[in-house]
Formats: structure tokens, sequence, C-alpha cells
């Protein structure tokens, strides 16, 4: 495992600097600003500080369940095991990923990835110092069938695969884009334009959107980040602002029941509105934005709603 992850951090390395060299020979400019990718690879490495604790927490949760609740054991040496694990990591993320856009105290952890207002690799560093603490729950249920080692595996080619999507260089890949998460759907989940909101939940296969609903195609050109931007680089804040606000807006409710369901609805939800809020107050984009964040703001459709 360690190897493995040595050999992934060389590779992000690589990738992130050819990217950075195919963007200013492509646009004249470099698509990383020094403060905001400074920002996100910070998030990066103290995102990976409570692995210390939760990876043994979790693998030995997994192994657990594993050793006293399966109800069958699937063959490590077969294919279909290997192939039957793929799709059920790839599944379990995208309720992963939903969850933690449709649940405010879980979107208080992931909204640290989306901050960023630019695109590219090192936007795929900016991880939550604490969505480690949850996230793993939701894969304990594939211990009742799948031996921990290959389970082990698919996680990191999971999270690995996901890496290289964070580009917009990368504009289509055909036919691929009917089956596989790729850069161009990958934008329209980090936009902040009507039609991206909570859309495009994929990791490996984008087929998960499309059978639930969630599906979106890159149209108008993509804003990125947070709905209402933070304007600060200052990476504890950005890690833990959105908890305080959280509790904040809890305060201002005296019955427990909307107090518990700030926590557990939707970031955007108010008391009289649908589970996952009201997004029509959201502030409009305009391309103002579009030309601030984005050097290739140009090359596709840049009509704005």
């Amino acid at each position: 495992t360690g190897l493995g992850m040595d050999i992934s951090e060389e590779l992000e390395q690589r990738l992130m600097v050819l990217e950075l060299l195919v963007g200013v020979l492509k646009t004249g400019a470099t698509l990383v600003t020094i403060s905001d990718g400074i920002t996100s690879i910070s998030a990066g490495m103290i995102s990976r500080l409570p692995m210390l604790l939760m990876r043994s927490c979790e693998l030995s949760a997994y192994i657990y369940v594993w050793e006293h609740y399966r109800q069958i054991e699937l063959p490590w040496d077969s294919a279909w095991t290997w192939w039957f694990s793929f799709l059920g990591v790839d599944f379990c993320y995208y309720w992963v990923h939903r969850f933690s856009h449709e649940v405010s105290f879980l979107w208080a952890s992931h909204q640290v990835h989306h901050s960023s207002e630019y695109y590219n690799l090192t936007t795929a560093l900016r991880q939550s110092l604490t969505q480690q603490f949850t996230s793993w729950i939701f894969y304990i249920p594939m211990a009742l069938i799948i031996p921990p080692a290959i389970f082990a595996v698919h996680i990191q080619f999971n999270l690995l695969y996901q890496f290289w999507i964070h580009t917009e260089l990368i504009r289509d890949l055909g036919p691929l884009e009917w089956v596989f998460n790729t850069p161009k759907h990958h934008r329209v989940h980090h936009g902040r334009n009507s039609y991206c909101i909570d859309k495009n939940y994929a990791g490996i296969l984008i087929i998960w959107d499309r059978m639930f609903g969630t599906f979106a195609l890159e149209s108008d050109k993509v804003v990125y980040g947070l709905v209402f931007p933070i304007r600060t680089f200052d990476i504890l804040y950005v890690q833990l602002y959105y908890y305080l606000g959280l509790w904040k807006k809890s305060s201002r409710y005296k019955s427990i029941s909307y107090k518990l369901l700030t926590f557990f609805n939707g970031p955007s939800w108010r008391p009289g509105k649908p589970r996952l809020g009201d997004h029509s107050k959201n502030p409009r984009v305009s391309m103002g934005d579009v030309r601030k964040q984005n050097p290739l703001a140009c090359t596709t459709n840049c009509s704005l709603q």
C-alpha cells in the first residue's frame, strides 16, 4: 500500500507539471494561480493527517464485519469477483458523494473540495480534513461479500481515477462520455451555474447519475466554486468555517426538530422549503465571472442563463 501511494503521488506530480506546460502552450497563461494552487496542495497535505488514525479504523471495521458477518465468500482469484467489486465500490462512492452534497453536516466537510474558483489538477488535491471520519461507513455493506484485500485495491483505484478528470484541457472524449466520468462531466459537478448544482456525482462510471436522475451535460460555460464564494485562501478557515455557520444557523431556531434538520437536510434548506432547499435565490453567474476565472473561457459555448 505504501508503494502504491508513492507511485500515485509521483504520477500526480508529473501530471500537474504536464498540465501546467500544456496550458501555457495552449493559452499563453498558466491554469494555476500561486495562491489557489498552494491552498489546494496544502489542503491535500493536511487531509492526509487523519488517515494516520482513520485508515486503520476503516480497515479494522471492514475486516471485523467480514470476519463475523459475511454472507458469502466470493473467490479472490475470480475475474467476476474483481469486476463485481469494481462496480460495488463505484456504486458506494456515488452515494457517499451524493449524501455529501445533500446532508449539511457532510457538506460541511466536502465543501472544501468545491471551494476553489479554478479547475485544474491541483483542485483534485483540495480535500477535506474531516470527510474521512464518515465516508468509510458507506462502504461497510461491501464487507458482507467482498474480501478486504480486493476492497482495498478498488478503493484506491477509484480515488486515483478521479485525479485526472480535474482539468479543462480535455474537452470531449466522444463515446466514452456515455459510460465513464470524464473531465467534461466533472466540470459540471464543480460548477455554480444553476444547471450544475447537485449533478454528476460519479466516481468512475457516469451510468449511476444517468440511472438516478442526477446527470447534466456541460452546456453554458461552467463557473467554478461555491454558490457563495468564501474569498479567502486561509486553509484552516476553508476547512472549518462551514461547521460554525451550521451551528449559528441552527441556533436561530427554537424548535428542536428545526435545529436537527439544519444538520441533516440540504445546505440551502429553510423551514417550509423542500429537504434539499430552494436554489432559486442563488446568485447568478455572469460573463465577468467566466473571464476572471478561466483563460479557456471561450473555447466552448459561453452563453449564460
